[in-house]
C-alpha cells in the first residue's frame, strides 16, 4: 500500500483519509457523490512525492461515517477544515471532481486563508436544480447490487478505468459486491443544491483557480462561460475524448495539468 490511512473525527463524525505522503505544497483531493478517496489513487501517487498529497473519503462515502446526521454543505465544508487542522495541512490546493469540487469552491470561499489555490474538475457554481435529487436518486436506484462480480460492477459503471474505479469503491459481502454508501444519504447531500443558487459564492473566491472540463462532459457551456465572466482570471482547460470522470479517464493528463498549476503559483498567496 502507498499511503497510510488517517482517522479525523470532527463531532463525533470519523472521517478516513489516505495519506500518500511526499512534501511541498499539499494537495487534498476530494472525490464526487458516491464516489470515494481510491478514485484519486493514480493522480496522488504521480503528484508526490514532490508534494503532501492526502485525499478524503467524505462523509456519507467509502471508509467514512456512512449515516452522518448532517448532510448539508455547510458539514462538508467544515469536514474539510477540520481534515486540514488535523492532519496539518497548511495552505494547502484544494482540488475536487464534480460534488467534491462544489465542497472545494464553497471551503475555498469561505475560508479564503485556508486555500493557496482551487482546482475544479468538471464541477462549478450553479443554480437550483429541483430535479436533481430525484435524477441522482433514479439512477442509483438503477444499480443492480448486490453485483454478482466485481466484472459485473465494471461492466454496468462503464467499463474500463470509470468502471474500475467505480467498482473500486464497493465492498465484497457473502451476497456480492455492495456500494459503500447509502442511497437515502446521497440523495439529502443533493438537497442544497437541489434549491440554492452559489453563484455568488464563485464571485468571492481570491486565490488562483484552476477549471478542468470534460469533453463531453456535465457542465453546461454556458455555464463554463459564466464562471470565466464572473472571474475571467481563472484558467479553464477541456480535455479532449473525455466526460465527466476526467480523473478516471485521463490521469496522467490531469496529473500534468496538475503539476504545471501548481509549479505556477505564485510563492506567497494572500491570507484573510
Amino acid at each position: 500500500m502507498a499511503w497510510a490511512e488517517r482517522t479525523v473525527v470532527r463531532d463525533g463524525v470519523q472521517l478516513s483519509c489516505r495519506d500518500h505522503g511526499g512534501t511541498g505544497t499539499p494537495v487534498v483531493l476530494l472525490h464526487g457523490l458516491a464516489g470515494h478517496a481510491g478514485e484519486w489513487d493514480s493522480v496522488a501517487r504521480r503528484l508526490s512525492p514532490a508534494h503532501r498529497v492526502v485525499t478524503v473519503d467524505q462523509r456519507g462515502h467509502g471508509a467514512s461515517e456512512r449515516r452522518p446526521g448532517d448532510v448539508s454543505r455547510a458539514a462538508y465544508v467544515a469536514d474539510v477544515v477540520a481534515v486540514l487542522d488535523q492532519l496539518d495541512l497548511q495552505r494547502p490546493v484544494l482540488v475536487g471532481q464534480s460534488l467534491g469540487g462544489h465542497t472545494a469552491m464553497l471551503t475555498a470561499a469561505a475560508h479564503p486563508g485556508l486555500v493557496r489555490a482551487l482546482v475544479l474538475v468538471e464541477a462549478g457554481p450553479g443554480g437550483p436544480d429541483p430535479e436533481l435529487p430525484a435524477r441522482i436518486g433514479g439512477w442509483l436506484g438503477s444499480w443492480p447490487v448486490p453485483f454478482a462480480t466485481r466484472e459485473e460492477a465494471v461492466g454496468f459503471l462503464g467499463g474500463g478505468p470509470v468502471g474500475e474505479g467505480w467498482a473500486a469503491g464497493l465492498e465484497e459481502r457473502a451476497d456480492g459486491w455492495w456500494p459503500r454508501f447509502d442511497r437515502d444519504v446521497m440523495v439529502d447531500s443533493l438537497a442544497e443544491n437541489a434549491r440554492c443558487d452559489t453563484w455568488g459564492r464563485w464571485a468571492e473566491i481570491s486565490c488562483p483557480t484552476l477549471a478542468v472540463l470534460g469533453q463531453s462532459g456535465f457542465i453546461p457551456p454556458q455555464d463554463a462561460d459564466r464562471m470565466l465572466k464572473d472571474r475571467p482570471e481563472t484558467l479553464a482547460v477541456s480535455i479532449p475524448g473525455t466526460g465527466h470522470d476526467v480523473h478516471l479517464e485521463r490521469p496522467e493528463v490531469l496529473y500534468r495539468l496538475l503539476s504545471d498549476f501548481l509549479d505556477a503559483l505564485p510563492a506567497g498567496a494572500p491570507e484573510d
